[in-house]
């Protein structure tokens, strides 16, 4: 009889100590490092955006779905670019040594990015600039402006081109209901 309430009593502290960290979690599941707030609106969101690119009358359609990632350490932004045609995935953080967010960007096209955005609290911008790894059409930087609002985002940029700054891709992204990010 001991041995089976000794078995008893492990169980019951083996399933408790177990609960413990599944409730914590659980009441944690939505915090964010206090520098990743302003994207909050963002989450759990298919955002549509019409890409107008530099060549006069083409436009590209954009779906991006923002979540929390990493415990709220980041966001994870996953987007693509006509169904599938082209799309990538980000990675966003406070960079403690650089007190700046920080961000790193891979694509199906082979190239990534790194950089870091300030966010203007006045403006409800964030201003970004970023280094282009791998890019065949030899596009070496990025700099852009995205403004934030509760129910849109715009954004506009430029590249540093073959050592010249040439406009870059513009769009305006609204919430999207049945949009959806897909990959080929």
């Amino acid at each position: 009889m001991t041995k089976l309430v000794f078995s008893f009593l492990m169980l019951v502290m083996l399933t408790t100590s177990l609960a413990l960290p599944l409730q914590a979690a659980q009441t944690t599941a939505d915090t964010l490092a206090p520098e990743l707030e302003v994207f909050r609106p963002f989450l759990n969101k298919v955002w549509r955006g019409e890409l107008k690119a530099q060549q006069p009358g083409k436009t590209s359609i954009d779906h991006s779905l923002w979540q929390r990632a990493l415990n709220g350490t980041a966001i994870k932004v996953i987007h693509s670019v006509n169904d599938g045609e082209y799309g990538g995935e980000s990675i966003i953080f406070w960079d403690k040594s650089k007190k700046s967010l920080a961000y790193y960007y891979f694509t199906t096209a082979g190239f990534y990015t790194h950089g870091t955005m300030q966010y203007d609290a006045a403006k409800q911008s964030l201003i970004a600039e970023e280094k282009v790894e791998n890019n065949k059409n030899g596009i070496t930087m990025v700099r852009s402006v995205s403004t934030l609002k509760a129910n849109q985002l715009t954004t506009s940029s430029e590249y540093l081109q073959h050592g010249k700054w040439v406009k870059g891709h513009a769009a305006t992204y609204v919430e999207s209901k049945d949009g959806q990010v897909r990959f080929l």
